[in-house]
């Protein structure tokens, strides 16, 4: 596995990062130790979680699962040197207990408005709690996790400042967030002399996110001009393969992660993925990966969140595909 460095801070990150989001919940310990140890063995460095993952598995959980579970192979493995370990906070929901009626599943509309947020005291709070799940004394990327508009921007970055000061974050970065909303971070972190984001955490995959979509997770086209513009943030683009869509055509009839992308430019994509996986020997979820993987403008580090070690080595041979000058600009042109 190859490294990129990590916006312009000299940091050496691996190329495809993985997601800890359902280690300690629907994955077991077994199986996310036996990936992590994968991982690493695969020369990967840079893991992901948040303070949040995962209370919505289980009726009753608060969270935190994730980053205990780290903790415990950190400790057992002695890697933490080994490790560009990055972590969230803001989106730790207040009251657990209003997220669950009578069903089986938690009331997202009630979650997407029961965020603790970027509040100084809430993240300095979190971020204490979530050096304790992991045993660590420091984390290496600190994400505002749920990008928090009641919240003014210069408490949230003073407060940001502060954890960079005391050493207990490295780095910075923000997630789910607008592109004017970036700019603005950048330029109080400008004039006040606080720490700026160095990665900026988002949805992103080969489909394009359909015209008219008010979605503040999903890069658009006026994003992508902004990171290409700005190359001391780092994209990470998360949910990267759109729930493993892209190899099972019955998978994505109906699915609710397609529901951004539907129509005839996603259509359009699909057909030439698939014809050019077809002539590499990928599957086109492996394509995706490695399409991304060769993007430089903006550069972008897939992350990657397998819930099962079998996901994990399906995505392994994305490493090393390498796509020629045709291909990629056939990718790159496919569309509606």
């Amino acid at each position: 596995m190859q490294t990129v460095e990590l916006g312009r801070t000299g940091e050496q990150v691996s190329q495809l990062a993985l997601g800890a989001m359902l280690m300690g919940t629907l994955t077991d310990e077994a199986t996310s130790v036996r990936m992590l140890d994968r991982y690493l063995d695969e020369g990967g460095n840079f893991v992901d979680t948040a303070d949040c993952y995962a209370w919505w598995p289980n009726r009753g959980s608060y969270g935190g699962e994730s980053e205990e579970l780290l903790g415990r192979w950190l400790r057992r493995s002695g890697v933490r040197d080994r490790v560009f370990l990055a972590t969230k906070g803001s989106a730790m929901q207040r009251n657990p207990e209003l997220l669950w009626g009578e069903g089986p599943d938690p009331d997202w509309s009630v979650a997407r408005e029961n965020f603790e947020g970027a509040g100084g005291d809430a993240l300095r709070n979190a971020l204490d709690e979530s050096l304790r799940r992991l045993g660590v004394d420091h984390v290496d990327l600190y994400y505002v996790h749920v990008d928090d508009r009641s919240t003014p921007l210069e408490e949230t970055l003073e407060a940001l400042a502060g954890m960079v000061r005391a050493g207990k974050v490295r780095h910075i970065g923000w997630s789910n967030v607008r592109t004017w909303r970036l700019e603005r971070i950048r330029q109080l972190c400008a004039r006040h002399g606080w720490p700026a984001p160095v990665a900026v955490q988002q949805q992103h995959s080969y489909l394009r996110r359909r015209a008219g979509l008010d979605e503040v997770s999903i890069v658009d086209d006026e994003q992508l001009d902004y990171l290409r513009a700005h190359d001391d943030l780092t994209l990470v683009s998360f949910s990267p393969l759109v729930k493993g869509i892209y190899d099972d055509p019955a998978k994505r009839a109906g699915h609710w992660a397609m529901a951004p992308y539907e129509g005839p430019d996603a259509e359009a994509r699909i057909a030439v993925l698939t014809e050019v996986a077809a002539e590499v020997g990928l599957t086109p979820n492996q394509l995706v990966l490695a399409w991304l993987l060769h993007q430089t403008s903006p550069r972008v580090v897939p992350l990657i969140g397998p819930r099962t070690f079998e996901q994990l080595a399906a995505a392994l041979p994305a490493l090393g595909a390498k796509l020629s000058g045709d291909q990629l600009a056939r990718l790159d042109a496919a569309g509606a």
